[in-house]
């Protein structure tokens, strides 16, 4: 999934509550499997963080010289402006976009 192009919200912002439960018709069900995926979504931009970030890597012995590279800088600032990971799970689970299930229904 992109995530740059979310409509997520940047700042926190007061969701319906009867929205959220809608799809289980239990709040605390709903908000554990957002915050499962919201834990998912924080894992793969981390991982893309950290891969992007290794194009910029330098291994050098001496700790004396430091050098601030532009692209590495722009790369993580793009990171910080993304809205965070439970924005855009809760933004996916009012979409309808998170598939769930309940094994003992099954």
């Amino acid at each position: 999934m992109d995530y740059k192009k979310t409509e997520a919200p940047l700042s926190t912002i007061t969701y319906d509550k009867s929205k959220v439960e809608a799809p289980t018709q239990n709040i605390y069900e709903a908000i554990s499997i957002i915050s499962q995926r919201a834990t998912q979504i924080g894992s793969d931009l981390k991982k893309e963080l950290v891969d992007k970030l290794e194009e910029f890597a330098t291994y050098n012995d001496s700790l004396e010289e430091v050098f601030e590279n532009k692209e590495q800088i722009e790369v993580s600032k793009f990171y910080e402006k993304l809205p965070k990971a439970h924005a855009i799970a809760v933004e996916e689970w009012l979409e309808g976009k998170i598939y769930h299930r309940r094994p003992e229904q099954d």
